[in-house]
């Protein structure tokens, strides 16, 4: 596996126990409609919550986050809402962005609630 696939699911992995320390409850991973991937999905209290995850080895280019381009909030999106079709949800959705630094010598999780709208 490339390096950069193996630091994504690294990066994927750290999100879901920060996501879980927080008390969240994970849902989903990985969930693919269309061309669409959304990383995390999971619930805390009456949200459902939409996690992209955005992993980089240095910030050296830009901090992770600012790599979440419109077209990937739109495919998100269009993912989210078919999650939540599929499974019948009736709860509030919002999209957040975990951006994870991780190196020999780093190890940041950052976690942006709220960090797009989908309207």
């Amino acid at each position: 596996m490339a390096y950069h696939n193996e630091l994504g699911k690294i990066g994927e992995q750290l999100a879901v126990d920060y996501l879980c320390g927080k008390g969240y409850e994970i849902l989903d991973r990985n969930f693919v409609f269309n061309k669409a991937e959304i990383d995390i999905i999971a619930q805390k209290g009456d949200q459902i919550v939409i996690v992209e995850v955005k992993t980089r080895n240095s910030a050296y280019f830009g901090d992770p986050q600012d790599f979440v381009t419109k077209g990937k909030i739109k495919l998100l999106v269009k993912a989210a809402n078919e999650y939540i079709i599929e499974n019948n949800i009736d709860l509030e959705v919002r999209f957040d962005i975990i951006s994870v630094l991780k190196n020999k010598t780093i190890e940041k999780v950052e976690h942006f609630e709220n960090a797009f709208y989908h309207f």
